[in-house]
């Protein structure tokens, strides 16, 4: 009796991941143990990068809060604390935001706290 294999599920299986390949560079869109192997690096690297980018937003919100800060004559760590020891609530995205598109607001919480 011949063995039987159910190749419609695996040539699907191998069709999948490599439609998911499309766009990599050489062989690693049409070779399947290389597609496969990268694919799944791929993975690995997304999972790190959504707790990456939340890293990098908010390294960014300091910046622009820091810049805004020392216009007013303060430093990012000074207004920080003043925010804090008034009981403003307020996180640092918002104070960001305000900072680049409303100077006027962050100059009257800066006002507020000091």
């Amino acid at each position: 009796m011949p063995r039987s294999v159910n190749h419609v599920a695996s040539r699907a299986k191998r069709k999948k991941i490599l439609k998911l390949t499309r766009g990599y560079y050489g062989s690693r869109r049409n070779v399947w143990t290389v597609a496969k192997n990268t694919w799944e690096k791929g993975l690995t690297y997304a999972y790190r990068d959504r707790k990456q980018k939340k890293r990098d937003f908010r390294a960014l919100w300091i910046q622009r809060i820091n810049a805004a800060a020392r216009l007013e004559g303060l430093s990012y760590s000074q207004l920080m604390g003043l925010i804090h020891k008034a009981g403003v609530e307020i996180n640092r995205k918002v104070l960001a935001d305000l900072a680049m598109n409303n100077p006027a607001a962050f100059k009257a919480i800066c006002e507020k706290v000091r």
